[in-house]
């Protein structure tokens, strides 16, 4: 097997999730991600904890989600109470194509979602993760050949995570104390919002493989200005580019994109949250240096900032503090490199996508 196949289940198993013996161990993995499955079942046996494997497939969720009526859709029991049973949840993403969803109408996945929102809030109290397997869809839409996709998913995930948590601890330091955060990017982006009260997460490859971002929760009522999201993403099996959102009073009052702006409605009309900003994130990992339509990587890029609409990550928010709750949460792209800065409680703590406390800062 390829030795760096066995490295990423080194880590996933023991960095990720640190899985101890007798642990209940959900592995969620599609077909393409074999080989990395069964790595990770090599060292859970080694452990001896108790795996069960869940198979993901696009197209039997087509199927199922082309063949229901979104009005019938119901929370699965089975799904929750196995996920109450569970321990740690590992999740592997892995496509032959990442398009297989595109002709499921976006109301009929906000439904679906919205259903099963109690499974991934139960999910969220466990120990868990979400990784990368560099699979043929996956590489095709990066634009990538096969190996040179595996050589930057690999590279991104094999690292000194302990280096990389001092790096963003710098971020920490500054953001976690913060009361306001002033984001401008050219003459597109505008945007500020209230942190204060808030938790400033630093992400170094627990929940997500790769990690690399520092996070938090916006106050929700607190947002203010407009943001266009110039990295495209992928929604829904869709494409959407160029999203605009305009904030008042912490909602979105107006909305448009250039591509799939239907997709864009339909998520903002999920709940009453999903018109509320649930996380500001702050990319930080210098080994992405690429776009690849995929999030888990993406939003991870230094030089960037990310914004989700929707359901907050609840360790980020304190007993007492608002907590926005939603069905969605969909994180959108800021590119910061170029005529852009982040300003914190005033002073700027990174312009043209150059930190404060890297080399080559200039005021």
């Amino acid at each position: 097997m390829d030795p760096r196949i066995e490295r990423h289940a080194d880590i996933i198993v023991e960095h990720s999730v640190a899985v101890e013996p007798g642990d209940n161990v959900i592995v969620n993995a599609p077909p393409a991600a074999e080989d990395l499955v069964v790595a990770i079942y090599e060292r859970l046996g080694e452990i001896g904890a108790k795996p069960t494997l869940s198979m993901q497939s696009g197209r039997a969720t087509r199927a199922y989600l082309r063949a229901s009526d979104p009005d019938d859709f119901e929370l699965a029991e089975h799904q929750l109470a196995q996920m109450e049973e569970t321990d740690v949840v590992i999740i592997v993403r892995g496509d032959e194509n990442t398009n297989e969803r595109s002709d499921v109408s976006p109301e009929t996945m906000s439904a679906f979602g919205k259903a099963h929102q109690p499974i991934g809030e139960e999910r969220m109290g466990k120990r868990w993760v979400g990784t990368q397997y560099p699979a043929v869809g996956n590489a095709q839409e990066a634009e990538m050949s096969t190996p040179a996709y595996e050589e930057f998913v690999w590279s991104a995930i094999d690292k000194d995570w302990d280096e990389q948590r001092e790096f963003q601890e710098n971020m920490v330091e500054i953001l976690d104390p913060a009361d306001e955060v002033h984001i401008v990017s050219g003459d597109t982006t505008d945007i500020r919002m209230s942190v204060d009260g808030m938790v400033t997460a630093n992400d170094y490859g627990e929940l997500n493989l790769p990690g690399g971002e520092v996070y938090t929760a916006p106050v929700p009522d607190s947002v203010e200005g407009e943001v266009l999201f110039d990295k495209p993403l992928m929604a829904q099996g869709r494409e959407m580019t160029d999203v605009w959102l305009e904030f008042e009073g912490g909602e979105v009052v107006d909305h448009s994109a250039a591509k799939n702006e239907e997709v864009l409605t339909a998520v903002l009309d999920t709940d009453e949250g999903a018109r509320r900003l649930g996380e500001l994130g702050i990319g930080m990992n210098r080994d992405i240096d690429r776009f690849t339509y995929n999030m888990l990587f993406d939003e991870k890029m230094g030089d960037t900032i990310h914004l989700a609409i929707g359901k907050a990550i609840a360790h980020t928010v304190p007993e007492g503090q608002p907590l926005n709750e939603s069905a969605m949460h969909m994180d959108m792209i800021v590119d910061m490199s170029e005529d852009s800065y982040i300003e914190v409680d005033g002073e700027v703590v990174q312009r043209n996508g150059t930190f404060r406390f890297e080399d080559g800062f200039h005021e």
